[in-house]
C-alpha cells in the first residue's frame, strides 16, 4: 500500500475509536449543546424582548432578536465542542493509550486526525439540536437550501480549524484539567464579538477588537446567509481567518505530538 492509503487507512481506524466513544456516551453530545441552549433560552426569554427593541434595525423584539443572537449561539455550540477535544486529547496522553499507539506501525497523524474527524461529527450533530431549538424560540431563517449549504460549510470550516486549536492545547496541557480550562476563551469570544449585539454600541477599544476579531466575520457571515444581509467581505475574512487557524494550528499540534513522541 501506498503511504497515503496507509494514512488515510489508519484515520479511518482512528476515527471508527472516536465514533465508538460517541455511541458509548451520548451525553457528551449533549452536554456539548447543553451550555449554548442555556445561552440562547437565558438572551431569548429573559434579555430578548429589551434588546430586540433596541437593536435599531431590528423590530419585532424578542423573536427579532432571536433570528440576531441565533448565529452567535452556533458559534459557541462550535467552540464547545472543540473544549470537548482538547479534553479527549489530554485524556489520551495522560492515560498512556498514546505512548501505546507510538509502538505500533501506524501514520503519526492518524491518532490527530481520528480525534478532529470525531470532534466534527459531534459538533455538526450538537449544531442540529440548537438550531432546533432556535427554531422554537422564535429563529425563522430565509435561507435557501444553497443558503444552509454555504452556512453549513462555514460551520464545518470553523469548527475545523477550532478543532485543531484544541486538539494543540490538549498535547501542550500538562492534565486533563488543564485541558478542560485553556480552551475557554473560545466560549467567550462571540460575547466579544458580534454574536450578542452590534460591536457599533460597545466602547471604543472593546468595538475595535470586537469588529477585527476572528469570530466577527464568521458571525456575520452565517447572520447574511441564514437571515439575509451582506456576505462577501466577511466570508472572505472568515475563510481567512479559519484557514490562518487551521494550518498554524495543526503544524503546531504534529510539533508538539512528534516531540512527545521523541520522549
Amino acid at each position: 500500500m501506498s503511504t497515503l492509503s496507509c494514512t488515510l487507512s489508519d484515520s479511518a481506524t482512528m476515527l471508527r475509536r472516536s465514533l465508538r466513544h460517541l455511541q458509548r456516551y451520548p451525553s457528551l453530545t449533549l452536554l456539548i449543546a447543553g451550555m449554548p441552549l442555556v445561552f440562547l433560552l437565558l438572551f431569548v426569554y429573559v434579555f430578548g424582548g429589551t434588546l430586540g427593541a433596541g437593536l435599531g434595525h431590528l423590530s419585532g423584539g424578542r423573536a427579532a432578536y432571536a433570528g440576531y443572537v441565533t448565529p452567535g449561539i452556533m458559534l459557541m455550540t462550535v467552540a464547545a465542542g472543540a473544549q470537548g477535544t482538547a479534553i479527549m486529547v489530554a485524556s489520551d496522553m495522560t492515560e498512556g493509550i498514546i505512548a501505546r499507539f507510538r509502538t505500533m506501525a501506524i501514520a503519526r497523524s492518524s491518532v490527530l486526525t481520528g480525534h478532529v474527524i470525531g470532534s466534527l461529527i459531534q459538533t455538526m450533530l450538537s449544531l442540529v439540536i440548537v438550531t432546533a431549538i432556535a427554531v422554537l424560540t422564535g429563529f425563522r431563517p430565509t435561507a435557501g437550501p444553497l443558503g444552509w449549504l454555504a452556512a453549513a460549510g462555514a460551520l464545518v470550516l470553523t469548527a475545523f480549524a477550532l478543532t485543531w486549536l484544541s486538539v494543540a492545547l490538549g498535547l501542550a496541557a500538562k492534565s486533563v484539567e488543564t485541558a478542560s480550562n485553556t480552551p475557554m476563551f473560545l466560549m467567550l469570544l462571540p460575547f466579544l464579538g458580534s454574536g450578542f449585539v452590534p460591536p457599533g454600541s460597545m466602547p471604543a477599544g472593546l468595538r475595535w477588537f470586537a469588529e477585527y476579531q476572528p469570530f466577527t466575520p464568521v458571525t456575520e457571515t452565517l447572520r447574511g446567509l441564514l437571515t439575509g444581509g451582506p456576505v462577501a467581505g466577511h466570508a472572505i475574512a472568515a475563510v481567512a481567518w479559519c484557514a490562518g487557524i487551521a494550518l498554524v494550528s495543526y503544524l503546531w499540534a504534529m510539533k508538539l505530538y512528534r516531540r512527545e513522541r521523541v520522549r
